[in-house]
């Protein structure tokens, strides 16, 4: 029989993905005693199956395109071939340097990691199945961090060549001509990668009328131009009815008959809630399709003294929001009154080709929230934008305010604009005036000029733009 300890400690909590670590980490700052359970690998499926990796191949589809746009500056370069063994190594190679320095900081930490099969037994008790035993940890708080897993459709079996992302990442040679169920933020990218890295064709079916939906919609319209640049096909507003393997590939139909064949189908319809026979139902935590319901002021559930944390919460599936609820769980739990998560503040990017950025309300939303008239808007166009224009990127920075107000949204699309959220971030969060930034200095010629430019032109005075 195996044997059966019981631990207390000030928290304990169950997967250690973004949110689970966050939380651990910042509560053993705090001088908690900390029990982190998983039963995989501490840095869950951001860093080991989805952020990280899915971002380290859109680097590799970055450099392969290199030799298209150096011809037409004058440089003869060539891109002979794809070894996809060695792209594969690149991508293990940067989880496999995170992974040790993660374990390094649970370690110096000092948070109790115990590997191996959780699940919530009590209100504050957790049970972990291990290798050397049965564990009971018990903790005057229990925080959940339990993570999502990748979903698919009724009737839509996972298996062979239809695949989830996770599988995507796995496969040893590159598919040919993929086509990719769903056009959010993961099918995106994947059509983006794989055309990058010599996909003779890429399709996206999306059922919805758009690519990136929940984008502002001049964001998903700008993509899908780009898109029919690049030659990547897409399916809008036609659901998806069922999908045959083949000998060698898949058959795709849509509900209006039409079928599409390729060698591989990507199943990219969002992720669900990792809480399926974890004992989350038996201890009476009120739940919605599988979601945790956790107060949003405060992220904890109906039953005292317990906590979620990450994709299980409804709302935002990114590994940052996940990151900084852990912090701000974590903080409460040591008695501290930290501000309460936004979630319209959390900034959302896609990092396809071309990239796409945001953060607080859309165009529309705002409208719903202030009135038609209540809202101005001013989109500045990355062609007068002498960076944009070297780095042979069309795109624009559309800023969102309420009328006489704040910036209550930032969109933006072109060629590493991710790397302008930083001021998008806090444009939105500090409640900025056009005016205020519009007085800001920024440098020439850069990227980031063009969110003041875009400023400038809302604040009522444009320079390098039309009114």
């Amino acid at each position: 029989m195996a044997d059966t300890t019981t631990d207390q400690y000030d928290v304990v909590i169950l997967g250690g993905g973004s949110g689970g670590y966050a939380t651990a980490l910042r509560g053993a700052q705090l001088g908690l005693s900390i029990a982190l359970v998983e039963k995989d690998k501490v840095g869950g499926t951001c860093l080991h199956r989805g952020c990280v990796p899915t971002k380290a191949l859109l680097h590799v589809g970055e450099i392969a395109g290199a030799p298209a746009e150096g011809s037409a500056l004058g440089l003869d370069i060539t891109l002979n071939s794809v070894d996809y063994s060695k792209v594969l190594g690149f991508k293990d190679k940067i989880i496999g340097r995170l992974y040790k320095g993660l374990q390094g900081l649970v370690k110096s930490a000092k948070v109790e990691y115990v590997e191996g099969y959780g699940k919530l037994t009590g209100t504050n008790t957790v049970t972990v199945e291990t290798e050397g035993g049965t564990r009971t940890l018990t903790g005057k708080s229990v925080v959940l961090a339990s993570g999502s897993f990748s979903k698919t459709l009724p009737g839509l079996e996972l298996g062979g060549r239809i695949i989830d992302s996770e599988a995507a990442l796995q496969l040893t040679d590159m598919p040919k001509n993929p086509i990719i169920l769903g056009g959010g933020v993961i099918g995106v990218e994947f059509a983006s990668v794989w055309k990058s890295l010599g996909a003779e064709s890429v399709t996206i079916v999306e059922g919805l009328p758009h690519l990136v939906a929940n984008e502002d919609e001049s964001l998903s319209k700008a993509l899908e131009r780009a898109y029919k640049k690049r030659g990547i096909a897409f399916s809008l507003g036609v659901f998806f009815e069922k999908a045959e393997q083949t000998a060698d590939g898949v058959k795709v139909t849509l509900a209006d008959g039409t079928v599409y064949e390729g060698d591989y189908l990507l199943v990219a319809v969002g992720r669900g809630p990792n809480t399926k026979d974890l004992g989350y139902d038996e201890q009476g935590i009120e739940m919605d399709r599988g979601f945790v319901l956790a107060d949003k002021q405060t992220l904890e559930t109906n039953v005292p003294g317990v906590y979620a944390v990450g994709d299980i919460v409804p709302g935002l599936q990114l590994a940052h929001r996940g990151f900084a609820q852990g912090i701000f769980v974590a903080e409460r739990i040591a008695g501290l009154n930290p501000a309460p998560i936004v979630e319209s503040g959390i900034e959302r990017i896609t990092y396809c080709e071309p990239e796409l950025g945001s953060v607080g309300l859309t165009e529309k939303q705002a409208k719903e929230q202030f009135g038609e008239e209540g809202v101005q808007s001013y989109e500045y166009n990355l062609g007068g934008n002498g960076k944009s224009q070297i780095l042979n990127t069309t795109g624009f920075i559309k800023l969102v305010r309420e009328k006489d107000g704040p910036i209550v949204g930032v969109h933006m699309i072109g060629t590493r604009v991710s790397e302008l959220m930083g001021e998008a971030l806090l444009m939105v969060n500090w409640e900025a005036y056009p005016e205020d930034v519009a007085s800001l200095i920024h440098g020439h010629p850069s990227q980031h000029e063009a969110m003041g430019e875009a400023a400038l032109a809302l604040a009522g005075k444009p320079l390098h733009a039309h009114a």
